[in-house]
């Protein structure tokens, strides 16, 4: 009887861990996140703010983004699957409970994206939109994405741009991106046809934002 027991106990243990994140997931707190975030308003507490690496380019909004995609990222840039020194070195001091509620402070900040007719992008445009079967992933608008993709209508333009060449970079320790859906997609296009759709996509109205935070607390 011992002996059968004991071949359930990795699976209990299994199942009590289950638990346990499951728990610490739900119990993400959006104020706790709000200090945590000190480290990040830095860059993405400030409005325009522009990073000059890998070039220069307006960092990301990430105000309205959902929890998943924050955690997702986060995490991507802990196991090197996203390639940033900055973000690196940020991610890697985070804890399970720290991107949680990290994820639940950001997401919060979403704001209504105003009900205005969305402009057609041009035929070319189009055309490479359709190629990349970019709603597929990013829903409608590209605002209402699926699972733990990120939102991408109203993103900066150039912060866009840089996104996508970095799914074309590889065997670079300090950029690229290694997701595969994207790295796959993102081969079929040129620098220049990138940067139209980054461009199209940046001009949709969107939920992202930026909300200043006090530097001192």
């Amino acid at each position: 009887m011992k002996q059968s027991f004991s071949k359930f106990i990795p699976v209990v243990i299994a199942a009590l861990a289950g638990m346990a994140s499951a728990q610490a997931q739900q119990a993400a707190s959006t104020t706790a996140g709000e200090k945590k975030a000190a480290m990040c308003i830095g860059c993405h507490g400030i409005p325009g703010y522009q990073s000059s690496f890998p070039e220069v380019h307006k960092v990301p909004m990430i105000g309205g983004q959902s929890a998943k995609y924050i955690t997702a990222a986060l995490v991507a840039y802990q196991k090197g699957e996203r390639r940033h020194p900055t973000m690196k070195a940020i991610s890697a001091s985070l804890t399970e409970q720290d991107i949680a509620d990290l994820s639940a402070f950001y997401e919060k900040q979403s704001v209504a994206a105003a009900q205005a007719e969305v402009a057609a992008p041009s035929a070319q445009v189009k055309a490479l939109l359709d190629k990349g079967n970019c709603v597929s992933c990013h829903g409608a608008n590209y605002n209402t994405p699926i699972g733990d993709y990120p939102k991408l209508a109203g993103q900066h333009p150039d912060y866009l741009y840089v996104a996508l060449k970095a799914y074309q970079t590889a065997n670079n320790p300090h950029i690229g991106r290694a997701n595969p859906t994207m790295t796959a997609q993102v081969q079929n296009f040129t620098h220049d046809e990138l940067k139209q759709m980054a461009k199209y996509i940046g001009s949709l109205k969107s939920d992202l934002t930026v909300q200043p935070q006090p530097r001192f607390r």
